[in-house]
């Protein structure tokens, strides 16, 4: 039967603690069940994030039959329940009123199991399990769409969307993460409603949009955010980048957005968030930098530290961490400085290499060649040298402190932070190795500059 292979994945906490709730509930008499996400995951042989139980109880009855509980969203019949470290959102069988502000229904009345489903975003979304019968319930047909491979709304798509706007990017994020292809109705109603994403908030939109990048089937999740009208809704930016032409002879893939759009799907399966941003934002700032000098060749001088400041504007205003523009605004605006590696010091390249940011500046350089004109050898420098230097520290502790230059007669100022540099940079070349070599250098150089000046 359809439902054989929720039985063949091995069990964990959340599921263990989910089948104890639906347990116990049952043994009050109310009906219970896990419900969405979770049901679809068995089903199709991935392991749930998470499980979450639908029943006929009351909120009310739910926190009386457990000890620990927290009423997340009780208006809407949600409550949490704490069984040993997991936590289970219990949701009482529930149909919607009237969406006004296209994100919240405006009321509640609970329903039974198939009320419930039919209330639902998609029909791979509506599915009921039976723990205890093992028995699939499905009143909206998920189970053939899921066997299909087709992301359906339930019901009239356009009803869907208008109701709940959020809507819109989990289409996007179902049919990247799962594979599957978006139903034709369904579609045309994304295309139509893609406008009104706004009405979501950015920490919402944020959330969904990294849950795509994140994928290892982002760039399908890419063109379908492009091809839909909701890239250009949340990210306006990416549409400077369209038609933006580069010099052949360095870009012969073409213009700027086709460029990022290659870099993405030249990353590894696994990247972290802030190189999928990083690829995503390098070039922003070519479109306004963009020049054509006396040759006639187009040139972007700058467009790094345009690029950042758009970068800066976008990530504030999607609302994201510190950590992560902390990790970004360095990536984008040093990108461009791989192309001098050849012609670096050694204190500079391990400066470099010593960045916090370096792995995904250096992931970023390899996509950004191979996107473009092919040539990684820059690249592979960095690659020997990472191994050549692999022996010690890059930046090791410093041979001398500004404790050293007061017990030399230095007033602290300016001039510390350049004795200090110009020590380190020896330090890296390996001209200088002992906190006695150093001092002894600067006292060369203070001898030095004292015959200068009474010549």
């Amino acid at each position: 039967m359809w439902y054989q292979p929720i039985k063949k994945l091995m069990s964990n906490s959340s599921e263990q603690a989910a089948r104890s709730i639906v347990t116990s509930l049952r043994a009050q008499g109310f009906e219970a069940l896990y419900a969405g996400g979770c049901v679809r995951d068995r089903l199709l042989s991935l392991i749930p994030h998470d499980y979450d139980v639908a029943t006929n109880a009351r909120p009310e009855q739910v926190e009386s039959l457990f000890p620990r509980t927290v009423a997340v969203g009780a208006q809407f019949g949600v409550i949490v329940v704490l069984e040993g470290k997991e936590e289970i959102q219990v949701a009482t069988f529930r149909g919607d009123g009237a969406y006004l502000d296209g994100r919240h229904p405006e009321s509640v009345h609970y329903t039974d199991a198939e009320g419930d489903a039919r209330r639902r975003d998609f029909t791979v979304n509506g599915l009921f399990f039976d723990p205890i019968a093992e028995k699939i319930l499905d009143f909206v047909g998920g189970q053939e769409d899921l066997q299909r491979g087709i992301l359906r709304a339930i019901g009239d798509p356009a009803e869907r969307f208008a109701e709940d706007k959020l809507r819109l990017l989990r289409a996007v994020r179902f049919a990247t993460t799962l594979g599957f292809t978006i139903d034709p109705a369904t579609w045309e109603a994304v295309l139509k409603f893609a406008p009104e994403i706004h009405a979501v908030s950015a920490e919402r939109v944020r959330e969904e949009f990294c849950k795509i990048l994140l994928s290892p089937n982002r760039l399908r999740g890419f063109d379908l955010l492009d091809e839909s009208g909701l890239l250009r809704e949340i990210l306006p930016e990416m549409e400077t980048i369209k038609g933006c032409e580069q010099p052949p002879e360095f870009h012969p893939e073409g213009d700027v957005f086709v460029h990022t759009r290659l870099m993405l799907s030249l990353l590894p399966a696994q990247a972290s968030l802030p190189l999928l941003l990083s690829v995503l934002f390098h070039d922003l700032g070519k479109p306004s930098t963009r020049t054509i000098d006396e040759t006639g060749r187009i040139r972007f001088n700058g467009h790094e530290g345009v690029s950042e400041r758009i970068s800066l504007a976008i990530l504030q205003r999607l609302r994201f961490s510190n950590e992560i523009i902390d990790a970004v605004l360095p990536t984008v605006r040093l990108h461009m400085s791989f192309k001098d590696v050849p012609n670096m010091r050694v204190a500079t390249l391990k400066r470099m290499m010593a960045r916090p940011t370096f792995d995904d500046e250096l992931e970023l350089h390899r996509v950004d060649c191979l996107g473009s004109h092919g040539m990684l050898d820059n690249h592979a420098l960095l690659i020997a040298k990472r191994q050549e230097f692999s022996h010690e520290p890059l930046i090791p502790p410093p041979l001398i402190t500004g404790h050293d230059l007061i017990a030399l007669g230095k007033k602290p100022g300016k001039e510390f932070a350049e004795i200090l540099q110009a020590i380190q940079t020896r330090q890296l070349e390996g001209t200088l190795s002992s906190r006695e070599e150093a001092l002894e250098w600067i006292r060369t150089i203070d001898r030095q500059r004292t015959e200068d000046k009474n010549q």
